[in-house]
């Protein structure tokens, strides 16, 4: 058994997938490597068809006594799981930090908690999700008067749930979570570059006493076991995040079993600064758009200015960003870590060097430095038909345009295919209410950035994404929504 485990960060991690309730190795592994220095944190169990075939068949066994398993059971399990994580939050941070390269601090303080409120959250929202029942008065006919409806969630099925690599537990816990607490049983797959933490949130679910098939955890690349997941037919539930080509894959093998999807893609969200603006709030919140070196679907990289202040903010932004410390995340000093892994920071230099070749300035950084490092950096003088401006870069790279009036400003917000979010700065709550009106996103931040509350409806418009999930948002994606018409006076009492 040794041999399917590595320690990482002193915590044991089982390298083998989870499946009905047995860690199954498969025959051949992949290597996962740190983006922090490049060492080997451990060969993984590199899932075929065989292993996606025997999740879905384990989640399908265990569906339906977890769906008839009463909400306020399935919502104990789920605290018990948030409890679970609570107690592992150093070891769950320590190794996604080596996992996946993000800073220690903010998985300590900030991802790993709210990965325990994913679960907290939506079995408490479980408990008291209902709909008022209702009277119909009106009808085609005098028969169908005064018929009661009562609206109700059904778990719909196994669900498979694929993740993204750049907040990878928290992402993952953000459908996990839902999912269960709906009734339904799951299939994990999360991203190879950053697969540990999902092996280690099996081990708390079972500890939880989540009963086996519940939660299934399968390793491996999303050409060989993805696609095995998404086209099987006794998947009823696919939610997926991550890019628009692998998203519109997902959809067509999905297409042929009519399986729901909920897909949550890529942005290339706007911040548009006007001249009645706090400035000093305006740049602390585009200097927010490097966390994570810049591996953030939310993030606002195109930063658009009135142009009356635009010098002025450019200055202030300067003198921030520089002051910025880049380095191994696991200091507490550092603010920006590395990237995920070589060929994403080969897409991000390719993207730079290309817009610098076509005119292109960079106000700051511009550059890769030694391993997976690329300089924070803020380009000018794009086209608004670019490609740095049109395409989604997923690294520490801003771009700054200027507008002339509120009515380009939006224009210019608008103007990609993507409609993931948009962060408005403005003094003026008139000016907010009218631009926030016609900005394509499915969330505006106006005067703040990246307050998320699980309550909200959260996904893309366009090319961001397809669907809402939050609140009741995501047991309407993840149940099958029935609504029960009882007849007036129908009843006839039997002795």
């Amino acid at each position: 058994m040794t041999e399917h485990i590595t320690t990482v960060a002193g915590v044991a991690v089982d390298t083998r997938h989870w499946i009905g309730g047995e860690r199954v190795a498969s025959v051949e592994t992949f290597t996962d490597v740190s983006p922090i220095d490049a060492s080997t944190l451990g060969e993984i169990s590199r899932g075929t068809a065989t292993e996606a075939a025997a999740a879905v068949a384990a989640a399908r066994a265990a569906f339906p006594a977890w769906a008839a398993t009463s909400r306020a059971e399935r919502a104990r399990i789920l605290h018990a799981i948030a409890d679970g994580v609570d107690k592992r939050i150093e070891d769950l941070a320590n190794v996604e930090t080596l996992d996946n390269g993000a800073l220690l601090r903010s998985h300590r303080r900030g991802v790993m908690p709210r990965v325990a409120h994913n679960f907290r959250f939506f079995a408490d929202w479980l408990l008291k999700l209902e709909h008022e029942a209702f009277t119909t008065h009106t009808s085609g006919s005098a028969a169908g008067r005064g018929h009661t409806n009562h609206v109700s969630w059904d778990p719909a099925g196994p669900c498979v749930l694929i993740t993204p690599w750049n907040a990878p537990l928290m992402l993952a816990t953000w459908k996990v979570a839902p999912a269960l607490a709906a009734g339904n049983t799951v299939i994990l797959k999360p991203a190879e570059w950053s697969p540990l933490t999902a092996s280690l949130l099996a081990d708390i679910a079972a500890e939880a006493g989540l009963p086996a098939g519940v939660l299934n955890v399968v390793q491996g690349y999303g050409a060989e076991v993805g696609n095995s997941l998404v086209s099987h037919p006794d998947v009823r539930r696919i939610s997926f995040t991550g890019s628009v080509p692998t998203a519109q894959h997902i959809a067509r093998a999905a297409a042929a079993n009519l399986t729901p999807l909920s897909l949550e893609l890529g942005g290339k969200s706007p911040l548009l600064v006007f001249a009645d603006a706090d400035l000093d709030l305006a740049v602390d919140l585009a200097v927010e758009q490097y966390d994570n070196a810049g591996q953030v679907c939310l993030a606002a990289t195109r930063l658009l200015v009135e142009e009356t202040v635009s010098d002025e903010f450019t200055r202030r932004f300067v003198e921030k960003a520089t002051r910025l410390r880049q380095g191994d995340p696991r200091d507490e000093a550092t603010d920006l870590g590395p990237n995920i892994h070589p060929r994403q920071l080969e897409k991000i230099d390719g993207i730079v060097r290309r817009a610098l070749e076509d005119g292109a300035r960079a106000v700051i950084g511009g550059e890769r430095k030694d391993g997976l490092y690329y300089e924070p950096t803020l380009l000018t003088d794009v086209a608004q038909d670019s490609e740095i401006v049109q395409e989604e870069i997923f690294g520490p790279v801003l771009t700054l345009q200027t507008f002339g009036d509120e009515e380009e400003a939006v224009r210019l917000a608008n103007d990609t295919r993507f409609g993931l979010a948009a962060t408005l700065v403005t003094g003026d709550h008139e000016r907010a209410e009218r631009v926030t009106a016609r900005l394509v996103a499915g969330t505006v931040w106006v005067n703040c950035f990246f307050v998320r509350d699980l309550r909200a409806p959260f996904g893309g418009s366009r090319h961001s994404g397809v669907g809402r999930e939050g609140g009741t948002w995501s047991f309407d994606f993840y149940c099958d929504v029935k609504n029960t018409v009882t007849a007036p006076n129908g009843w006839h009492n039997h002795g």
